[in-house]
């Protein structure tokens, strides 16, 4: 990486600190009063915050809970998210060569976009946040312009307190992004983004208003289209992570309103577990043997597993071994054939047309089928800032 010519304090003009409910509980906050933003998060303006004309005409500002607004001297080159959903975006975004780390590597669906004509990423380039936990140097080594990812996560999910995201904000960069991949948090208690919602607000981290305008055209055609086909009567499912492989229980996931459900929520099926009280595996869910599965019953299973999946594999080492087993052998959506990879929790506008496609042929295979739901050179074309082909 280019050696900067300016310091990190220099490029920081402004930011908005955390203080959703409960984060700040037991600690102490930055200097300076409380504001409400636009996006209805509730921030602190820290008193070492930078230049006090930061709104001034000549920065490039940017707002979303819960940081709120966050000014730039320059629109942010080089970035990275935690979790794979704002990778996605940012590289829908036409933004891939700042993208330099990510969370965890096997979390990130990249091998879709050898789909993509002229598209590729190697996650094996990208830095990996988590080593048996994800410390701050790891953050001062890669000296980013920002950081994609919900300061809340970090103190939450990852253990860093509000000490650590005001070190990292002051001495590195910002942080802006907000968790939206699941609602079922209790600490996420301020505003949540649909995932086109946060792709827009991306697009305003990095000034792409075109191509976000392209995508979420292209979005809305093909969701009208799977809609249309939709039979009159939808399956309830089950959407299960392994606990191990072959599997002999799973971890439940609840479909709800995250954005790790847009495609369930396109196909507009009823949710199996959370109509018998099943506790999702984000919130401390337990995990579900066969028999429980079994008082269930649903009507079809989708199956998460992280890396690339072949149909081989998932053919092998899920749908044979549950066909094959006293217990599972009983299930409906065994008996009748309707297992089918559920593909990865974290969808940006890329994954998630895939994650679609995949999700409607494994629910409706006479209706879908082998059919690729979307054009690859459509996306291509996006990507590429080709708006007008």
């Amino acid at each position: 990486m280019a050696e900067r010519t300016r310091t990190r304090r220099d490029y920081l003009l402004g930011t908005g600190t955390v203080v959703g409910s409960g984060l700040l509980a037991g600690c102490g906050g930055s200097g300076g009063g409380s504001t409400t933003t636009g996006d209805g998060a509730t921030t602190t303006e820290a008193s070492e915050s930078g230049d006090p004309d930061a709104d001034g005409d000549d920065t490039h500002t940017v707002s979303m809970a819960p940081v709120g607004d966050v000014a730039f001297e320059d629109v942010p080159e080089t970035w990275f998210p935690y979790t794979a959903d704002y990778a996605d975006m940012g590289v829908a975004l036409g933004r891939a060569d700042g993208l330099e780390a990510i969370g965890v590597r096997a979390r990130y669906a990249a091998y879709y976009y050898d789909e993509i004509p002229g598209l590729s990423l190697d996650t094996e380039d990208l830095t990996q946040l988590y080593q048996d936990g994800t410390g701050k140097e790891v953050f001062y080594s890669l000296d980013a312009d920002v950081h994609v990812i919900d300061p809340n996560f970090m103190v939450n999910r990852l253990q860093w307190n509000q000490s650590d995201i005001a070190e990292v904000r002051e001495n590195v960069a910002p942080f802006f992004g907000n968790t939206g991949f699941t609602r079922v948090y209790d600490w996420h208690d301020y505003r949540y983004y649909s995932l086109y919602e946060a792709f827009e607000k991306m697009a305003e981290l990095f000034d792409e208003r075109e191509r976000y305008e392209a995508f979420s055209a292209y979005h809305d055609e093909v969701v009208a289209d799977v809609k249309d086909r939709l039979p009159a009567s939808t399956p309830d499912i089950a959407l299960l992570y392994p606990a191990g492989i072959p599997p002999e229980s799973f971890y439940p996931y609840l479909l709800g309103d995250g954005t790790q459900s847009e495609q369930w929520q396109t196909l507009e099926v009823g949710d199996a577990l959370a109509q018998n009280g099943v506790t999702d595996a984000q919130a401390g869910g337990a995990t579900l043997d066969y028999e429980a599965l079994l008082d269930i019953d649903p009507d079809a299973i989708a199956v998460r597993i992280q890396g690339e999946i072949t149909d081989a594999y998932f053919r092998e080492n899920v749908v044979a071994h549950m066909e094959q087993h006293e217990v599972a052998s009983e299930l409906t959506a065994v008996q009748e054939g309707r297992v089918f990879y559920g593909g990865h929790t974290y969808q940006g506008p890329i994954i998630h047309l895939f994650h679609l496609e995949q999700a409607a042929r494994g629910l409706y295979p006479d209706e879908f089928g082998g059919e690729q739901l979307f054009d690859r050179q459509r996306v291509a074309d996006i990507v590429a800032g080709e708006l007008d082909a």
